[in-house]
């Protein structure tokens, strides 16, 4: 006998009501078919899950186990009929750290004016493909390379460099960094999502560099004055943190900012997001009304 869903939608059931004849009106389902799921689920199981007497009903100390996971489990079912009822209702837009930088808020209210029928959300996670090939979003904001073979990619903008740095940090009083500076100090960077690396610097010239984990540990390492960072524009206007400061890093090359979906699967509102998330990165003003609703793209 395997395990099914029913099962444990009988088990949350009764918990819940107190008693299997509301479990039974609460399913609609006969009481009897409450009894027999139970039992499968214990026989599946091979534990006893509840209590029984004639006055109450309490989990068995396996059944409070199994309750918890039943309703992670059931939790996770709703929501996997959700998504695919929703369709492409939706859109998700993954990003590791910055999202769209300063152009953030404009692009959701935009968005949400030219194409009121498809749901935007924004979605960190710290991953090299923001979320992309761990099925978190349909379409994800890099500011690194990806892999060609398995998404496609557009560009849709460029953005400066900046210093990290401790508020009461000696650099903290200059109006710009020079990139050649930077060896003085211990860097903290990001491997799986930064854009900084060792080949910015030539052999023999290159900073100490230590990993963090994500970009609140990176802040908070260099609040404290461990170290400095190197980032993005996009994460100036995105993150603010008290006692860490931004200032311009000169002489290092731009950042090219990248929408990446998957080749093979793309989301309807693909283009749509490129080109209004392009139309941001250039400068264009808002066009007025709404635009007509993304279209799926053929091939």
């Amino acid at each position: 006998m395997d395990l099914e869903l029913r099962h444990l939608r009988c088990l949350v059931a009764i918990v819940d009501a107190g008693t299997f004849t509301d479990a039974a009106i609460e399913l609609g389902i006969s009481q009897a078919a409450v009894s027999r799921n139970l039992i499968a689920l214990e026989q599946v199981l091979g534990v006893r899950l509840l209590h029984r007497t004639s006055r109450s009903i309490t989990p068995t100390t396996a059944g409070v186990h199994i309750l918890a996971q039943a309703r992670q489990v059931l939790a996770a079912a709703d929501n996997l009929v959700g998504e695919a009822a929703t369709g492409h209702t939706r859109l998700r837009i993954g990003h590791a750290w910055a999202a769209m930088g300063r152009h953030t808020r404009e692009f959701q209210r935009r968005w949400a004016a030219h194409y009121p029928g498809v749901e935007l959300h924004l979605i960190r996670t710290n991953s090299a493909t923001g979320g992309l090939a761990e099925g978190l979003c349909d379409i994800a904001v890099l500011r690194t390379a990806a892999d060609s073979t398995r998404f496609s990619d557009a560009v849709v903008g460029h953005e400066r460099r900046y210093c990290a740095l401790a508020a009461d940090d000696p650099w903290a009083g200059k109006r710009s960094i020079k990139l050649s500076e930077v060896p003085q100090r211990t860097l903290f960077v990001d491997r799986r999502t930064g854009t900084t690396t060792p080949d910015m610097w030539p052999a023999g010239a290159r900073p100490r560099i230590q990993e963090t984990r994500d970009i609140d540990d990176w802040l908070a390492i260099i609040a404290a004055g461990g170290g400095i960072g190197i980032t993005a524009e996009g994460t100036t206007a995105q993150y603010r943190r008290d006692g860490v400061v931004f200032r311009p890093l000169r002489d290092a090359p731009p950042i090219t900012v990248r929408m990446i979906w998957r080749r093979h699967d793309p989301h309807p509102s693909t283009h749509a997001a490129i080109a209004l998330a392009a139309e941001l990165y250039r400068g264009r003003p808002a066009a007025t009304g709404p635009r007509p609703r993304p279209q799926p793209e053929n091939g």
